[in-house]
């Protein structure tokens, strides 16, 4: 009879081992998934929106400079020999958008360092 019972007690001992083991390999997969694969979702879904949101000011503002430009070919002094000065206008425009654009991503970078 002692031996039924050691083999009773066996078989207990080994499926708690192993519903324990299940629990812990369930538990190390859980823990993986939140911890890495939801964070790089975020970070790529935050990435996608930066790129679009980019994508589509750069387009805005490229629309704008040729605008600008075309206004500047319809106005009477800009004919003859001055038919160079509306693509010079566009052209300072465009590099102070740039450097704008420049100037608040630095600053912004020295707000985030300060916060730390």
């Amino acid at each position: 009879m002692s031996s039924l019972t050691d083999r009773f007690a066996e078989l207990v001992r080994g499926a708690t081992v192993q519903g324990q083991l299940d629990r812990i390999k369930d538990l190390f997969v859980k823990y993986i998934t939140d911890e890495t694969i939801v964070p790089l979702k975020r970070v790529a879904r935050f990435t996608l929106w930066g790129f679009l949101g980019s994508f589509f000011v750069g387009l805005g503002e490229l629309l704008c400079l040729f605008g600008f430009l075309r206004y500047l070919q319809t106005l009477s002094w800009c004919h003859g020999h001055l038919s160079w000065v509306p693509y010079a206008l566009s052209t300072v425009a465009l590099l102070i958008a740039i450097a704008l654009t420049a100037w608040r991503v630095v600053a912004s970078d020295d707000v985030s360092r300060r916060r730390k």
